[in-house]
Formats: C-alpha cells, sequence, structure tokens
C-alpha cells in the first residue's frame, strides 16, 4: 500500500510540473523540486513502474516523462479535495456577474469569466427549455391583424413568434386572449404544455374560438419547439497558448467541434448541479475532441440543473483550479438566475 500511495504522490508531482511548466518532468526534476522523501532512484523505480501501467509515457523527443490520459484520469479521480477559491477570486466573480441586465448578458458575461479565470475554452449553455417551465405569455398588437405572442420562462428566456389573423381583432379581444393564455399556461412545464393547446380551444368562450385557433398553431410551436438549445463560447484564442504537445498537429478539428455546438451539447446533456463531470482525453466520444479534456457541470439549483457551463481544453490543464472555478462560478450563476 505504502508504495502504491508513493507512486500516486510521483504521479501528482509529475501531473503538476508538467501542468505548470509544459516541460516533460524528468527524476532528477522531480527530486528537486518536491520533498517527496526518497532518493532520485527510488523515484525513477516509480516512474518505470507508472510508465509500465500505463500512467506516464514518453514523448519521442524528451528524456522526461508527461501523464497519460489514464494517469490524468487517476490524478483526477484522487484529488483529496478541489481548492476552493479565494475571497479575491470570488469577489470578482459577484462584482463581474452583478451588472448583468438579463439572461443574454449573464451567460455571456459568465463565458468571459470562465475563460480568465482559467486561461481555457469556456463554453456555457442556454437553459435548456426542456427544463423550463411559462413564466407569462404576452400578446402585443403590431396591426389590426397581426399579433407578436411572446414566452417568457421561469429561466429568463424569451421566444417570439408573430401570428398573421385573417380578420381584424380589437383591442379587447386581444386583452381576453393574454388573460386566457396566462390563466391556463403560467406555471407549466414547458413539456407538458403542447397538451393543453387542444383544451384551450374547447373551453374557450365561442366568439375568441376563431382567434384562438389562428394562435393555437403558432403557440404549440413556441411552447413545443422552441428556438434549440445554444452555446455561448468564448476564450478559443486560449487554445493557442500551449505547447506543441497539448494538440499534436491541429486545434482546427476541436475549434469545428466547439463551432457545431452539437457535440458539446451532447457531453453537456449529463450534468448534474452538484457534481464536476471531468472528461479526459479518449473518455469524450467525439474524435474532435479526444485530445482534450473538458471539466462541466450544472448551474441551477441543487435540484434542477438549468443547463451546463464548463471549460474545454488540452489534457494537460489545472484540473483542481478549472475544476473550482467551474463550480464556484455555475453556484453563482444559478443563485442570480434564482432572483431574477
Amino acid at each position: 500500500m505504502a508504495h502504491d500511495e508513493r507512486r500516486l504522490e510521483v504521479l501528482r508531482a509529475i501531473v503538476q510540473d508538467y501542468v505548470s511548466t509544459n516541460d516533460p518532468v524528468g527524476s532528477k526534476a522531480l527530486a528537486e523540486r518536491h520533498d517527496l522523501g526518497v532518493s532520485p532512484a527510488t523515484i525513477r523505480n516509480d516512474m518505470a513502474v507508472l510508465e509500465e501501467q500505463g500512467y506516464i509515457t514518453q514523448p519521442h523527443t524528451s528524456a522526461g516523462r508527461v501523464p497519460t490520459d489514464k494517469g490524468y484520469r487517476l490524478f483526477v479521480d484522487r484529488l483529496s479535495a478541489v481548492k476552493p477559491l479565494s475571497m479575491a477570486e470570488r469577489r470578482a466573480i459577484e462584482r463581474f456577474l452583478d451588472g448583468a441586465v438579463d439572461l443574454h448578458d449573464v451567460l455571456s458575461r459568465t463565458v468571459r469569466l470562465l475563460a480568465q479565470l482559467t486561461r481555457q475554452v469556456a463554453v456555457v449553455q442556454y437553459p435548456t427549455l426542456s427544463r423550463s417551465a411559462v413564466r407569462h405569455l404576452e400578446v402585443v398588437q403590431l396591426a389590426a391583424a397581426r399579433l407578436m405572442l411572446v414566452l417568457i420562462t421561469d429561466t429568463g428566456r424569451v421566444e417570439q413568434r408573430i401570428v398573421d389573423t385573417p380578420v381584424d381583432i380589437d383591442a379587447d379581444a386581444v386583452a381576453e386572449l393574454r388573460t386566457l393564455l396566462n390563466a391556463a399556461f403560467v406555471g407549466v412545464k414547458l413539456t407538458d404544455a403542447g397538451d393543453k393547446v387542444p383544451d384551450l380551444l374547447e373551453t374557450a368562450p365561442p366568439h375568441l374560438r376563431g382567434l384562438i385557433a389562428t394562435v393555437s398553431s403558432t403557440l404549440l410551436e413556441t411552447l413545443v419547439e422552441p428556438s434549440e438549445d445554444r452555446l455561448v463560447i468564448g476564450g478559443t484564442a486560449n487554445l493557442a497558448r500551449g505547447g506543441a504537445l497539448d494538440f499534436p498537429g491541429t486545434v482546427r478539428p476541436l475549434l469545428e467541434a466547439l463551432e457545431e455546438q452539437v457535440v458539446v451539447l451532447r457531453l453537456m446533456g449529463q450534468v448534474d448541479a452538484s457534481t464536476v463531470l471531468v472528461r479526459i482525453g479518449e473518455e469524450n466520444a467525439h474524435e474532435a475532441l479526444t485530445g482534450a479534456s473538458f471539466v462541466s457541470v450544472g448551474y441551477g439549483s441543487p435540484d434542477r440543473a438549468l443547463g451546463g457551463l464548463g471549460v474545454v481544453g488540452p489534457t494537460r490543464m489545472d484540473y483542481p483550479g478549472n475544476m473550482a472555478a467551474v463550480r464556484a462560478v455555475a453556484r453563482y450563476v444559478g443563485h442570480l438566475l434564482a432572483e431574477s
């Protein structure tokens, strides 16, 4: 057991040094930089075992060793605690996010902030509509025979649709329609809202039925197929900051995967608000991400993640620091949206 613990210490030291210096790590440097309490010969021996077990490897151009995906995985799994952010960092998060005026502003600030804190690419998902409920439905008359339907969700998302009506509508009918729609839908989860549209037609007062029939298809479209989940991405320039070993060849496939969004949204689909997920290298099913690590968590209330946020970068990243930043920012975004 003592051997295993000591090897884990050696692995930890290799990860820390490689992440901070970007140079493959040799046993001599480890012995000098870390108080491992054993001779360089023992460290060399431990490194040989770690290499045999697949936790570290030798890049062909160097005498030193670098962690493999498997090595990073063990390092992350055995982190005793994620260091909390400093008071100054926490205050910076508050200051930076408190000025936000609406959901869109909150999320674009979040991305800038995460990219600055971690020096990685930051991604934030808009609150997924399947997890949202209706806060308000507004009906605005734009012209005698043209209305705008505005859906506002409890997560701050706003969807707008235009409806052209076959006949002119008076202001009283618009007000009645507004009251009727809000009575039927406020507080209803979007996933259940579609089923209520047919009932609305049946129970509507006769003089409004024609109008509701006209509005209902647009209403269904707004409630059932709102514009797809989106990502806000920031800090892509950070990908170019690392060393040649970070993304051998090119970062293009990774950038393209980020731009396509689908890949990242799929990964985000598995987040919850209580655990920080770390996917390393080959654990990311999509080939463009096999050279990268993805640290993500859900934001929202403890019992309901509204969406996910995280950072993407080379497998050579400061895992404890990035995990702490992602968690702290998510927590704060969750508080902000709960208050709004």
